[in-house]
């Protein structure tokens, strides 16, 4: 297997609702999937809303609760701390929950955390240790 994945799909409960709060953040859906799952092209990589129930019958599994969070969490790495204090604020008025206000962390950097109306975390960080590419791709050093 590459070392590489191309899709993260997220288990949502209100499918349109999802879809337009990714909207509300700026993001474009593909007209690719219809009224049954929503893609949105990320650079590199696609993300996917897809209702919870049909996930897991998909993986086939029980229908599960809404994820808690702990356990993984997307991240979207901003620029300048500025930009995370904007992206924060976006999200919020966008119907996100933020869970933590940025700061300064540990390694070096400042992030904060929020989750999207389905409960899936997302943290918004300021790496100064891995510059973004034009496109916004981050290269890890080796």
């Amino acid at each position: 297997m590459e070392q590489r994945f191309t899709i993260v799909t997220l288990g949502v409960a209100d499918l349109p609702a999802a879809r337009a709060f990714y909207e509300r953040l700026g993001w474009t859906p593909s007209s690719f999937g219809g009224d049954e799952i929503a893609f949105f092209q990320v650079g590199g990589l696609v993300l996917g809303l897809f209702p919870r129930e049909e996930l897991a019958k998909d993986m086939a599994l029980a229908a599960t609760p809404p994820p808690q969070t702990g356990g993984f969490s997307l991240a979207y790495n901003a620029r300048s701390k500025e930009e995370v204090d904007a992206v924060l604020e976006q999200a919020v008025a966008a119907g996100a929950t933020l869970m933590k206000a940025a700061e300064e962390v540990f390694w070096g950097g400042y992030s904060g955390y929020f989750h999207d109306p389905d409960g899936h975390a997302w943290e918004v960080a300021f790496n100064p240790h891995w510059p973004l590419a034009e496109d916004g791709s981050v290269q890890i050093p080796k």
